[in-house]
C-alpha cells in the first residue's frame, strides 16, 4: 500500500482557483475508487479554503505511475469541476509517503490553515473521513491515518496555545465586521446556511454578546437548524436583511449539484465502467452545475430600499455588513457596489489574517513531526511484516516435521522396551520444546529480516517521493509562468 495525496489550498491558489477547481468535490472520492482498479481508498477534504484528495494505492508506484495516477485523478476532477485536465493537474501538490503524513497531520492541526490555529479544521477532517465511510471509499490505511491526525489535532490544542485563542475564520470575519456593526448587544444578524459553519458563527455571536439571530436556508432546513441552536428562522431573505446589520453566509450552494438523477444518469450499453461513472456527475447543465448566488444585487437592492422607507424621515439606514464565508460564493461580488453595503469574502479574510508566534508554531510543529514520524514507522513495519511471517511460516513447517521425528524415534524407543506409545500430552511437550528451540534460533534472522525490509520499503519510497517531488516543482512552475504579470 502507498500514500498519495493531490492537494490545492489557499497557499497555492488564489480562492478563485480554488473554487472552480472543487466544484463537485463531492462526487471524486467515489469515482476515483470506482474507476481506477490500484486506489483501495479515498478520502476527500473539501474546505473553504482548500481541495484535497488522500488516495490508498494498492500497487507499487514510480515516478512515472505516480504521473499517470495523478493524471487519471486530474481528468476526474477536471470532468466534475469543468475546468481542463491540464488546468486541475498542475493545480495540485502531489505527495506520497511520509509527506502525506506529515502534511495531513499539519492540516488537521490548524498550522496549514488560512488563519493559523483555527480548530474548524479539525471538525472538517473528522467529517472527511466519515463521509468517505458512508460512501464505502476508506481503507484500512486511511482509517488509521485520519484517526491518528485527529488524536494529534487534539493534543496539539491541548498542550500548546495556538488553539487557545479561539482562532477561526469566523472569529476573524467577525473581528472585521466589528468595526462597522452597533454594539454586539444591538445588533441584529442573519446566517445563510445550515451547515456546521453556521453553528460556529451562532456560538461565536453569543459569545460577542449577540442574540438576535436569524438563519435562512435555501434547502428548507432553517427550521431545523433553528430549533436546534435556538435561533429564529425566517422565510423572506429580502425581508429578513432589510432589518440586519450583519449578514454571515456560509451555505455553499453553489457548489452542489442539484439533487435527483436525470436520463443521463442511465449508462448505456455500449458504456465503459469510467464513462459510467462519470456519467452519474453530469446534470443536463453540464459537469457538477452549479446554483446561483444565494444573494445577489438585486435582492439586496430591494431589501435596502425598504430599510430606507422603514427609516421614514430618519438618518439613512445602517450600513449592512455582509460576511461570504463560503468557498463557492453564495454572494454575487455586485453586491459590493451596492451603496450602504460592506461585503468582506474569503479573500479579505485571507488578507487580514493575523500571524502566531513562532515559539508557538514551533512547538506544534514538533508534536505533528513526532506523531507523523511515529505514524510513517508503525506503517512501514506493516510492509515488513509480510517478510516476517514468511519466515515464522517455514518454520512452522519445520517444528511440524521435527515434531513428527521426535515423536517416531520416542515412539520406536518405547516400542523396544514392551512400553505403550507416547499420548497426546507427551507429545505436546515435545511441540512445545522444538517450537521454542526453533523460535529461539529465528530471533536474530527475524530482526535482520525486518530491518532489510523496513529499510528496501524506505527506500523505495524516498525515489517516489523524489519523483513526486518533480512533478510538483514541474506543476508549480507551470503555475508561475501562467500568472499575470510574469515574464
Amino acid at each position: 500500500m502507498v500514500l498519495l495525496s493531490l492537494t490545492a489550498s489557499h497557499r497555492e491558489l488564489d480562492l478563485d482557483a480554488l473554487e472552480r477547481l472543487s466544484t463537485g468535490s463531492s462526487s471524486v472520492g467515489r469515482v476515483v475508487v470506482g474507476t481506477c482498479g490500484p486506489v483501495a481508498g479515498a478520502v476527500v477534504i473539501s474546505t473553504c479554503n482548500r481541495f484535497e484528495l488522500y488516495l490508498d494505492v494498492d500497487a507499487p508506484l514510480s515516478g512515472d505511475s505516480v504521473r499517470h495516477a495523478t493524471r487519471h485523478v486530474a481528468e476526474l476532477v477536471a470532468h466534475a469541476s469543468g475546468v481542463t485536465g491540464e488546468v486541475a493537474a498542475r493545480s495540485f501538490t502531489v505527495r506520497t509517503g511520509p509527506e502525506v503524513t506529515e502534511h495531513l497531520f499539519a492540516v488537521a492541526s490548524g498550522l496549514d490553515a488560512m488563519v493559523v490555529g483555527e480548530r474548524e479544521i479539525a471538525g472538517q477532517v473528522k467529517r472527511s473521513l466519515v463521509v468517505a465511510r458512508e460512501q464505502e471509499t476508506t481503507s484500512k490505511t486511511l482509517e488509521l491515518l485520519f484517526q491518528t491526525a485527529s488524536r494529534t489535532s487534539k493534543r496539539v490544542g491541548t498542550d500548546t496555545e495556538l488553539g487557545a485563542a479561539g482562532r477561526s475564520v469566523v472569529a476573524l470575519a467577525l473581528d472585521l465586521a466589528e468595526r462597522e456593526v452597533p454594539p454586539w448587544d444591538g445588533t441584529r444578524a442573519v446566517l445563510i446556511g445550515t451547515g456546521s459553519y453556521a453553528g460556529a458563527s451562532v456560538a461565536a455571536l453569543r459569545a460577542r454578546g449577540c442574540d438576535d439571530i436569524r438563519v435562512y436556508s435555501q434547502s428548507g432546513r432553517a427550521g431545523v437548524f433553528a430549533e436546534s441552536h435556538g435561533v429564529q428562522p425566517v422565510d423572506s431573505l429580502v425581508e429578513a436583511l432589510a432589518d440586519a446589520d450583519l449578514v454571515v453566509s456560509c451555505s455553499g450552494a453553489r457548489g452542489r449539484a442539484p439533487a435527483g438523477p436525470t436520463a443521463a444518469d442511465v449508462p448505456q450499453a455500449q458504456d465503459s465502467p469510467v464513462e459510467t461513472h462519470l456519467r452519474g456527475l453530469t446534470s443536463e447543465d453540464g459537469p457538477e452545475a452549479s446554483l446561483g448566488h444565494v444573494l445577489d444585487a438585486a435582492a439586496l437592492v430591494r431589501a435596502r430600499e425598504r430599510a430606507a422607507d422603514r427609516a421614514g424621515d430618519e438618518p439613512e439606514p445602517r450600513p449592512l455588513v455582509i460576511l461570504d464565508l463560503a468557498l463557492h460564493r453564495d454572494v454575487d461580488p455586485g453586491v459590493a457596489d451596492v451603496e450602504g453595503v460592506l461585503l468582506f469574502d474569503l479573500a479579505t479574510l485571507k488578507a487580514h489574517a493575523p500571524a502566531v508566534a513562532h515559539d508557538v508554531v514551533a512547538q506544534a510543529q514538533g508534536i505533528v513531526d513526532r506523531a507523523s514520524r511515529r505514524f510513517e514507522e508503525t506503517r512501514l513495519g506493516r510492509e515488513a511484516d509480510a517478510a516476517v511471517v514468511a519466515l515464522l511460516d517455514e518454520a512452522e513447517v519445520r517444528v511440524v516435521a521435527e515434531v513428527a521425528d521426535a515423536v517416531d524415534r520416542l515412539t520406536a524407543e518405547l516400542a523396544a522396551r514392551g512400553e505403550h506409545a507416547p499420548g497426546e500430552a507427551d507429545a505436546d511437550v515435545i511441540a512445545r520444546e522444538v517450537r521454542k528451540r526453533v523460535h529461539a534460533e529465528l530471533h536474530d534472522k527475524i530482526v535482520a529480516v525486518r530491518a532489510k525490509a523496513t529499510a528496501e520499503a524506505k527506500a523505495a519510497e524516498a525515489a517516489l517521493v523524489h519523483g513526486a517531488e518533480a512533478l510538483t516543482m514541474q506543476a508549480s512552475a507551470q503555475r508561475d509562468a501562467g500568472r499575470p504579470g510574469r515574464r
